[in-house]
This record gives C-alpha cells, sequence and structure tokens, in this order.
C-alpha cells in the first residue's frame, strides 16, 4: 500500500525554524517527484516545492525562496521540508504528495499542522 506520512510540525515564533518529515512506504522516494503543498483556512491550496529524485533537481514558490529547502534522504525513504525565517503567512496545515511534477499529485499524507506566531 501506498502511503506518505507527515511529520514535525508545530508552534514556532516568527523568525524560527522547522523541519518537516514525509516517510514513504509502499514505493522508493528515489523513483518519484516528491512535493509539499501547503493549506492555510479560507485559501487555496499551494504548492510549496518539489524535489525531483530523478535528476535532483529542486523548485520553490516564490514565497519561500531562500527560506525552505526540500531534500531526500533515499535510505530513510524520507523528504524533508527544512523551514527557515518562518513568517506568520506560512501559518498552515502541510501535506505531502507523489507525482509533484504532473498536474495531479498522488497520494497526500494526512498533513500536519504548522503555526507561526507574530
Amino acid at each position: 500500500e501506498v502511503q506518505l506520512v507527515e511529520s514535525g510540525g508545530g508552534l514556532v515564533q516568527a523568525g524560527g525554524s522547522l523541519r518537516l518529515s514525509c516517510t514513504a512506504s509502499g514505493f522508493t522516494v528515489d523513483d518519484y517527484a516528491i512535493g509539499w503543498f501547503r493549506q492555510a483556512p479560507g485559501k487555496d491550496r499551494e504548492g510549496v516545492s518539489c524535489i525531483s529524485n530523478s535528476d535532483g533537481r529542486t523548485y520553490y514558490e516564490d514565497s519561500v525562496k531562500g527560506r525552505f529547502t526540500v531534500s531526500s534522504d533515499n535510505a530513510r525513504n524520507t523528504v524533508y521540508l527544512q523551514m527557515n525565517s518562518l513568517k506568520p503567512e506560512d501559518t498552515a496545515v502541510y501535506y505531502c504528495a507523489r507525482d509533484c511534477l504532473s498536474t495531479e499529485w498522488s497520494f497526500p499524507g494526512q498533513g500536519t499542522q504548522v503555526t507561526v506566531s507574530s
């Protein structure tokens, strides 16, 4: 069974950091592009970042460039999102999903809440 499980969210003050983890089962992350998206209350879903494990390319939404870093640990079958210099507007539920280079991201996890206080 294909499954992605996020963890690492929490409450942090503005300027702080968090590292989110996305652990996969049922497939190997090395074979796929894995991405992160977020959804805040009353707002549309927003793609945040994507890592293409076939060639190592990474992609970021403009508002997180220079602050967020996506990486992959194939030995742990886990993709990380390191989030630095967090802002209150980063507050959202963060999800990871597979196939982030496609129009349809697949197998999203249950999400992890990130709350940034001002």
